[in-house]
């Protein structure tokens, strides 16, 4: 138990000090039609596109790589008593699902649950843009807007180890989520 433990903080200090860890950067327009922005790598190169669709019954993004490419589709879940989005790969095949813990009195809390492997725990200020999302106690990404200056941008850590994709579109289900509750 005392190993795991120890084992557990080391893997977290490495993560934190940018070991293994892939940046990307999310920029969201303050006025946009459909919710469209890019997620940057750190060089500042378009990587995927999230695609917003308006209109509609269900709150739809689609994130799509920069040839075009469906990557994932983040959809929500309507007529449900807690608000949840489900990840979808570029086939339509679910990969997660996320959704708002019940109970949450000090911090936000969020899980992402994948349809194979064990869940995801994520904690910590939401709608801030300053979070962790962990498996087993084991950092694997990180959200946080203290790495830039500029207006609704936010950092996206995340370790070599987790799903990319998965992610990012549990990162833009996230967001969708918190500041619909606004």
């Amino acid at each position: 138990m005392f190993e795991e433990r120890k084992d557990r903080r080391r893997a977290n200090r490495a993560f934190n000090q940018g070991e293994g860890v892939t940046r990307y950067r999310m920029q969201q327009k303050m006025i946009s039609i459909g919710d469209d922005y890019w997620i940057d790598n750190d060089a500042g190169d378009h990587l995927y596109k999230v695609n917003g669709k308006v209109l509609r019954a269900r709150r739809t993004y689609k994130i799509e790589d920069r040839d075009g490419h469906n990557v994932a589709t983040v959809r929500s879940r309507p007529l449900r008593i807690k608000d949840s989005m489900e990840i979808e790969d570029g086939d339509g095949h679910r990969i997660a699902l996320v959704k708002k813990a019940l109970v949450s009195p000090l911090r936000d809390r969020w899980v992402i649950k994948p349809a194979e492997g064990e869940d995801l725990t994520v904690e910590g200020n939401i709608v801030d843009h300053e979070y962790a999302i962990e498996r087993d106690g084991y950092k694997i990404a990180e959200v946080s807007k203290r790495w830039f200056r500029i207006r609704d941008t936010y950092g996206l850590e995340v370790s070599a180890e987790a799903d990319h994709a998965t992610i990012l579109a549990a990162a833009v289900a996230i967001d969708s989520m918190a500041h619909t509750d606004d």
